[in-house]
C-alpha cells in the first residue's frame, strides 16, 4: 500500500513505481499496489486508528503493471474494514494463476499418456480405475466404434485421474512438516515423487495413508486407489511429472489458491456438460455469495458459537466454487470482528456446510477445496456426499439430489469423511447425511439447467434428456422421469422449466424462516411461462428479493457461468417469516450489470455498491413512477450499471425488467401496459392498450397442426392409433389452387413487407380430413404473430397475408371478430411501440431475440382496437394500403430507418391523432431501443447514420 494525505497528487505514480520490485527476503515480485488517499485531517490525528474507525472516507486504487487500474477511472471510497476487503482480493496474481492453470492441464495431459496406453494397462485395469471414479460413459457412446468408445474412455479416466493424483500433491505440500499422529513429520511431495526420488510408489502410498490418519479422505483415498492400481513404473512416471507441476505451482506463489484445481477439474470434467451443470466462475461465486450474506439478519458475525451452528447447503456442488466462496465470505467477517478463522474451520467442516453432487470426485474436489482453506487444522466428519443417479443395483432408480424432494435423511452413494462413521462399516459407502426440512440458513446452488424437452444437438434421439446423463438407456430415462412426477407433486418443478426448477423446490423446503435463497438460474425464469410457479413461489413466501443479469453491450458475456453461452441470472432472496397477503406487491429489485465482473477486486465492489444502495435510506427509483431512470451504479468514474425497484404481484408475477441498459424504456413499456403513452421528456398521455386475448384470438401449435407422425414408444413398443395433427407438412412452394396454404417458416429476405407470402402447403393426412377442414374454419387468417423474433435479422413483428392462410411453427395465427382489425394489429405490431411491447413482453434469453410462447402470446400488450372510432378503422385501412408495399429493415435498425419512422408518424399523428412532440420522443425511443443488447445482439450496426426522422 503506497499511502499520502489528500490532495495525495503523485500518490498513484509512486504507488506505479513499486510495481516489480522484490520485497526484502522474497523471491516474488510485487504485482499490484493499492494507492491510498487519507483524508487530510488525518494529519492532524491524535491517534489515526480511531480516525480510521469512524471515517468511511478513505479513497485508494489498485495498479498493476502494463497500466492496468481498478478501478479504470476515479477512486474507490471506503472504510478500512471496505479497504481491507480490496487487500484480500487483490492478493491473487491473476496472471500467474493463468498460467499456472495451464501448466497444470498440460502436465495432466503428459501425466495421462502414461496411463491409458493398452500396452501398459489393461482394458480391465481401465474399467476398475474408471469405475473407481466414478464414471460412466457419455450416453452418446453407443453410436461410436469400439475403439472409439474405448479411447474416450480411457482418455477421461487417464486425465481424471491424473488431476486427483496432482490435487492430492498440492495439498500434501501445504501440509508437509506437521506431524501425524505417531509423530512422525508429513514428507515434502519432493521426497516421495521427485527428481531424484525412488520408490515412488511405495513412498507416496505409504505417506498418504499416513494422512489419512489424520483425515482429509476426500483428497488422499482416491489418489491412492489410483495409484494402487497402476504399475511401479507407471505409477513412478506419473508422480514424476505430476510432482514438478505441483512445485512449479509452488514456485509461483499460488500453493494456497485453492479455486486452481477446481479451474483445471472442469475443463476435464465430460458428464458435467452434458448435465448442463456449468461451472460458476470464481468471480461470480464471490458476488453472489456475498450479496447473499448480506441478506442473512440476526447474525453475530463476531460469536464462533453461533457461526458454527449455521446450516448451509449446496445440492448441486459441483466443483465447491460457491462453497468455497461463501466460506471465505464467513471467514473475512469473523476476522474483522476480531476474531482468527482459523478457529471455525473445524465446525463448519464438520457441522455447517452440506455438499451433494451426482459427480463423485467432483463432490471430493469441494471437500478438498473446503479443507485447503485451513490445511492444518484436522476435522472429524463432513456432510459431503455423492448422491446415487440412475440405475441402481437392486433395479431401481435413484434421481440424485432430487431424492430430497420426499426424504430428508439421505442414504448417499460415496461418503468423503472419516470411513469409521459409514453404515455397517462399509468403507465409505451408504452413509446418511441429514437435511431436515426448514433447518437450513443458506441454500446457495447453480444446478443442471437440463430439460426434458430438449430434443437438438447433443441430446437429440435422448427420451428425457433431463436424465440422460451417465449413460443412462432410454428406459432407465422413462423410470427416473416417472419417478420425478411422483416427486414434484405440490412443488415448483416444471418440466419445461427443467431441472434447475426442481433443485428451487429443494432449497425452499428446507431452508427455515429468515434463510437465504441464492442461486444461478437460466434467464428463462425470469420470463419463461413454464418458471411461473417458480416465481410465484418467491412472491408469496419470500421478501427482499434480488434478480441480476448481465447487459453487456458488446454480448460477449451473457452468463456468470463458464463455458457457456446461456443467459443466465443470480437470484437472492429471504424467505420470509409470515405468509405474505394476496393483496401486497412484492418489492423486487432489478439490476443490470453492463459486464461480468472480471476480476475478484470487481466482484467484491460490485456486491458492497448494491448493498450500499439496498440499505440506504434514500428513495429508490421504481418501475412505476414514470420513464425518469434508474439508480446507478459506479465503481469509481466508471459505470457498472443500474438498479431498479419494481412492485412485482403475487399472481403470475413476471420479471421484465432482465439484462436492461437503459431503464427508461421499461419504465416507458410498464406506463404503456397501464394505457398511459408515458415517454421520456414528456408529458402522460392516455392510450388504451389492452391484452390480445381481450380482442383476438391466437392460433393452433405447430405440433397440433402436424405433428407427431404415428407415435411409436421405444420401451412400451406401442403404437399410436391416430397423430396428434390432421395435416403433413409439404415442403414445395405453393400455387394459387393449394386447399391449405400455410406461412410456415421464417424467411428474413422475403419477409421485409407488410404482406408476406405463404411459403408451404398442408396435405389432410387420411381419417382426419373432418379435423384438417375444422382447423382451417377455426384458425385460418390474415394476421400472423413473429413467436421467435430474430430482430437482428427479421423486420416484422406481425405478418400480413393477402388471402387467409394456416399460420404455422413461425407465423401462428391471430383472427379477429371484425376482419377490419387485422389493419389496425399490422400496423401496431410493426410500429416502434408495437416492436417495444413485443420485447418487453419476450423472454430475452438469447441475445438479439425475443421470443414469446404461443400461450404467453395471449397477454401481450396490444392497441385495444375496440376503442377505436369506425373513422380510424378506416384510416387503418388506409395507411396500411400506403405502407404494404414498403421495405422494412431488421428491427434492430428501427431508429435509422426510413420506412419504419414513417410508419410511426402514421400510427402516431395520421391514426392516433398525437402531436409532433409525442412523435418525436417516439422516435428517440427507438433509439434507446436498438441501443440495447437484448435487441442488436452485438450486432454490428452502420456508424454514423443519423436517427431517421
Amino acid at each position: 500500500i503506497e499511502a499520502e494525505y489528500s490532495p495525495a497528487i503523485n500518490v498513484e505514480q509512486e504507488a506505479r513505481d513499486r510495481l516489480g520490485y522484490n520485497i526484502e527476503d522474497q523471491i516474488h515480485r510485487i504485482e499490484a499496489v493499492i494507492a491510498l488517499r487519507y483524508p487530510n485531517h488525518f494529519a492532524q490525528a491524535d491517534d489515526i486508528h480511531e480516525e480510521m474507525k469512524k471515517t468511511g472516507q478513505l479513497k485508494y486504487c489498485a495498479v498493476y503493471p502494463q497500466g492496468k487500474r481498478f478501478p479504470t477511472t476515479g477512486w474507490l471510497t471506503g472504510s478500512v474494514i471496505d479497504l481491507a476487503d480490496l487487500i484480500h482480493l487483490v492478493d491473487v496474481p491473476e496472471t500467474a494463476f493463468q498460467k499456472c492453470a495451464e501448466l497444470l492441464e498440460e502436465n495432466i495431459s503428459l501425466a495421462a499418456n502414461q496411463i491409458p496406453v493398452p500396452r501398459k494397462l489393461n482394458e480391465g485395469e481401465i474399467h476398475e480405475i474408471f469405475k473407481r471414479l466414478g464414471l460412466t460413459e457419455d450416453p452418446k457412446a453407443k453410436e461410436a466404434s469400439q475403439f472409439e468408445r474405448r479411447k474416450k474412455k480411457r482418455d477421461q479416466t487417464a486425465r481424471i485421474s491424473g488431476a486427483i493424483i496432482v490435487n492430492a500433491l498440492l495439498f500434501q505440500e501445504r501440509i508437509a512438516g506437521h506431524s501425524d499422529y505417531q509423530g512422525q513429520c508429513i514428507p515434502f511431495i519432493h521426497e516421495i515423487g521427485g527428481k531424484f526420488a525412488e520408490n515412488r510408489k511405495s513412498k507416496a502410498l505409504a505417506a498418504w495413508k499416513k494422512i489419512l490418519e489424520i483425515n482429509y479422505w476426500p483428497i488422499f483415498d482416491a489418489a491412492i486407489q489410483i495409484i494402487s492400481i497402476l504399475s511401479a513404473p507407471q505409477a513412478s512416471e506419473v508422480l514424476r511429472i505430476l510432482t514438478a507441476a505441483a512445485e512449479s505451482v509452488q514456485e509461483k506463489g499460488l500453493l494456497y489458491e485453492n479455486d486452481l484445481t477446481g479451474h483445471v477439474f472442469q475443463n476435464l470434467i465430460v458428464d458435467r456438460k452434458y448435465l448442463a451443470a456449468f461451472y460458476t466462475l470464481p468471480t461470480s461465486a464471490a458476488l453472489l455469495a456475498k450479496l447473499a450474506l448480506s441478506k442473512m439478519k440476526d447474525i453475530d458475525w463476531s460469536d464462533a458459537d453461533k457461526i458454527g451452528e449455521l446450516k448451509i447447503a449446496d445440492f448441486a456442488c459441483g466443483t465447491g466454487a460457491l462453497l468455497s466462496a461463501v466460506y471465505d465470505q464467513i471467514a473475512n467477517r469473523y476476522e474483522r470482528n476480531g476474531g482468527n478463522p482459523a478457529d471455525l474451520h473445524q465446525a463448519l467442516m464438520e457441522d455447517v456446510f452440506h455438499g451433494f453432487d451426482v459427480v463423485h470426485y467432483a463432490t471430493c474436489l469441494t471437500a478438498s477445496i473446503l479443507s485447503g482453506k485451513q490445511p492444518g487444522i484436522a476435522y472429524n466428519d463432513t456432510n459431503f456426499g455423492t448422491m446415487p443417479y440412475g440405475r441402481q443395483s437392486d433395479k431401481t432408480v435413484k434421481l440424485g439430489s432430487l431424492e430430497f424432494l420426499e426424504i430428508s435423511n439421505q442414504r448417499i452413494m460415496f461418503y468423503t469423511g472419516d470411513p469409521s462413521k459409514a453404515i455397517h462399516g462399509q468403507r465409505k459407502k451408504r452413509r446418511r447425511i441429514e437435511v431436515r426440512n426448514n433447518d437450513l440458513d443458506l441454500v446457495i446452488m447453480n444446478p443442471p439447467f437440463t430439460r426434458n424437452v430438449t430434443r437438438e444437438g447433443k441430446y437429440e434421439g435422448t427420451f428425457a434428456a433431463a436424465f440422460a446423463g451417465f449413460g443412462a438407456s432410454d428406459a432407465d430415462q422413462r423410470k427416473m422421469a416417472e419417478e420425478m412426477k411422483k416427486l414434484k407433486r405440490g412443488t415448483c418443478y416444471h418440466g419445461n422449466a427443467g431441472i434447475a426448477s426442481a433443485f428451487v423446490a429443494i432449497a425452499n423446503m428446507k431452508l427455515q424462516p429468515g434463510g437465504v435463497l441464492a442461486l444461478v438460474l437460466p434467464l428463462t425464469a425470469a420470463a419463461g411461462e413454464a418458471w411461473q410457479n417458480m416465481r410465484t413461489l418467491l412472491a408469496k413466501h419470500y421478501e427482499d428479493i434480488e434478480v441480476i443479469s448481465l447487459a453487456d453491450a458488446k454480448c460477449y458475456n451473457v452468463a456468470f457461468s463458464a463455458d457457456t453461452s446461456m443467459a443466465d441470472c443470480l437470484v437472492i432472496a429471504r424467505k420470509k417469516n409470515a405468509y405474505i397477503p394476496k393483496s401486497v406487491a412484492i418489492p423486487t429489485r432489478f439490476v443490470s450489470l453492463r459486464q461480468r465482473p472480471d476480476k475478484l477486486a470487481a466482484a467484491g465492489e460490485t456486491a458492497r455498491k448494491l448493498n450500499e444502495l439496498s440499505a440506504t435510506k434514500k428513495a429508490k427509483r421504481k418501475l412505476e413512477s414514470g420513464p425518469f431512470g434508474a439508480d446507478v451504479v459506479f465503481c469509481g468514474k466508471e459505470k457498472m450499471g443500474e438498479t431498479i425497484q419494481a412492485n412485482i404481484q403475487r399472481e403470475k408475477p413476471k420479471w421484465n425488467l432482465i439484462r436492461i441498459q437503459d431503464f427508461e424504456l421499461v419504465q416507458t413499456a410498464y406506463q404503456l401496459t397501464h394505457s398511459k403513452l408515458h415517454l421520456p421528456r414528456c408529458e402522460a398521455r392516455k392510450l388504451k392498450i389492452t391484452e390480445l386475448k381481450n380482442v383476438g384470438k391466437r392460433g393452433l401449435l405447430s405440433l397440433d397442426l402436424t405433428g407427431p407422425a404415428p407415435y411409436d414408444d421405444p420401451v412400451k413398443k406401442t403404437h399410436s392409433s391416430l397423430p396428434r395433427g390432421p395435416f403433413d407438412l409439404i415442403d414445395s412452394e405453393p400455387t394459387p389452387t393449394d386447399t391449405y396454404p400455410t406461412l410456415w417458416n421464417h424467411d428474413a429476405k422475403k419477409e421485409t413487407r407488410l404482406i408476406c407470402k405463404p411459403d408451404k402447403k398442408l396435405l389432410a393426412r387420411p381419417r382426419m380430413e373432418k379435423k384438417a377442414n375444422e382447423v382451417w374454419h377455426r384458425i385460418a387468417g390474415r394476421c400472423h404473430f413473429n413467436l421467435n423474433f430474430t430482430l437482428g435479422s427479421q423486420p416484422l413483428a406481425v405478418a400480413f397475408t393477402e388471402e387467409p392462410c394456416i399460420g404455422g411453427d413461425a407465423w401462428p395465427n391471430v383472427n379477429f371478430p371484425k376482419k377490419s382489425w387485422d389493419y389496425a394489429f399490422a400496423l401496431w405490431g410493426n410500429c416502434t411501440l408495437g416492436l417495444l411491447c413485443h420485447w418487453w413482453h419476450a423472454n430475452r434469453q438469447q441475445p438479439g431475440r425475443s421470443r414469446v410462447s404461443l400461450t404467453s402470446a395471449e397477454t401481450l400488450p396490444v392497441l385495444d382496437f375496440r376503442a377505436l372510432s369506425d373513422t380510424q378503422i378506416k384510416q387503418a385501412k388506409s395507411i396500411f394500403d400506403r405502407f404494404k408495399h414498403k421495405s422494412f429493415q431488421p428491427a434492430f435498425r428501427a431508429d435509422t430507418n426510413t420506412a419504419r419512422a414513417e410508419l410511426d408518424r402514421a400510427v402516431l399523428c395520421d391514426w392516433l391523432g398525437f402531436g409532433e412532440s409525442i412523435y418525436q420522443a417516439v422516435r428517440q425511443l427507438a433509439r434507446k431501443w436498438c441501443a440495447e443488447p437484448s435487441v442488436h445482439g452485438g450486432k454490428q450496426r452502420p456508424k454514423n447514420t443519423p436517427l431517421a426522422i
